[in-house]
């Protein structure tokens, strides 16, 4: 049974640094891709950052320069780095698993809170 979970979450004040992990467990399968979406209150729920097996990057253009998102393969794990957070990024978190087997089906995490506030 395949497992995703979260960390790294909390409150920041803007302009401060956060970093989320994320790590899949419970199956021998190839990850084909993982990444993050948020939800903020009131709203759908939007893609941040996705990384590929083969290191592709896609990120929402209102993250691009300031979020990285990367992978280590050995430990089935995600990371996204977050920089000079604004207000707007207050949102939960999720972590997204894409396998080889079934590129079709996505397995979330529970999702993690990031609070940007002074």
């Amino acid at each position: 049974q395949v497992q995703v979970v979260e960390s790294g979450g909390g409150l920041v004040q803007p302009g401060g640094s956060l970093t989320l992990s994320c790590r899949a467990s419970g199956t021998v399968f190839s990850i084909y891709a993982m990444g993050w979406y948020r939800q903020a209150p009131g709203k759908q729920r939007e893609l941040v950052a996705l990384i590929t097996s083969d290191d592709t990057t896609n990120y929402a253009d209102a993250v691009k320069g300031r979020f990285t998102v990367s992978r280590d393969n050995a430990k089935d794990t995600v990371y996204l780095q977050m920089k000079s957070l604004k207000p707007e990024d207050t949102a939960v978190y999720y972590c997204i698993v894409k396998y080889e087997a079934d590129k079709d089906r996505d397995y979330w995490g529970q999702g993690t809170q990031v609070t940007v506030s002074s």
